[in-house]
């Protein structure tokens, strides 16, 4: 008599895995709601979990968004740190900047996490404001401590990075062509100028003239 062999047995996620997969549901959920648009009912829909899953994990909707909007700050976090670990630092130099712009760029293409980061800043209740200043002022802090950059350097990179967050928002690179001056933005954002912004060196820009 011949035995089958035995079907392999599903292995069960890990407590970690499962909140990381609920997070990311979450995070889709609330990129495509906000937070006032968004319910728990639509995160557990989204995971392919009940609703009372998602509250016992997290517990308030508040709760839920706070850990989604904190997760997505910390990959910045992570993300430039990386990157600084890995690239001469130079605030003098402008590529060094184009260098780092170019990793928050890349992070920032990830839609998903970056409306999760505009409606984050854009909700108004305590606790949320709280996150988003005590992310503003981490990065602030990162890029002073770790680039010996001046404020000026520090405050003109995080406002790049802002306005890269609202034109990749308004799908502006997909509609470029369209409109000559937002083409002209979108191609300015990580442009030699907007490196020499930064650094106050416009010697790199020069071009020899022919007399």
């Amino acid at each position: 008599m011949s035995i089958g062999a035995a079907e392999p047995r599903t292995r069960r996620m890990s407590a970690p895995e499962r909140r990381a997969l609920v997070l990311a549901a979450a995070t889709r959920a609330f990129a495509k709601g906000g937070y006032s648009g968004t319910s728990t009912d639509a995160v557990a829909k989204e995971a392919g979990v009940s609703q009372p899953y998602v509250v016992r994990m997290f517990g308030t909707k508040a709760d839920l968004f706070h850990a989604v909007f904190t997760r997505a700050l910390d990959e910045i976090v992570r993300t430039f740190n990386d990157k600084l670990d890995t690239v001469t630092i130079d605030p003098s130099n402008p590529q060094f900047w184009a260098e780092l712009g170019s990793a928050y760029g890349e992070l920032v293409l990830d839609r998903d996490l970056l409306l999760v980061m505009l409606h984050g800043f854009a909700t108004s209740t305590d606790d949320v404001a709280a996150v988003s200043r005590t992310a503003m002022s981490g990065i602030y802090t990162l890029l002073r401590e770790r680039t010996g950059c001046t404020p000026e350097q520090a405050r003109l990179f995080i406002a790049n990075g802002m306005l890269i967050n609202n034109l990749l928002a308004m799908m502006a690179p997909e509609h470029a062509e369209e409109d000559p001056a937002l083409g002209e933005l979108w191609g300015s954002v990580f442009s030699d100028s907007t490196a020499i912004t930064l650094t106050g060196d416009e010697s790199s820009s020069e071009t020899d003239t022919v007399s």
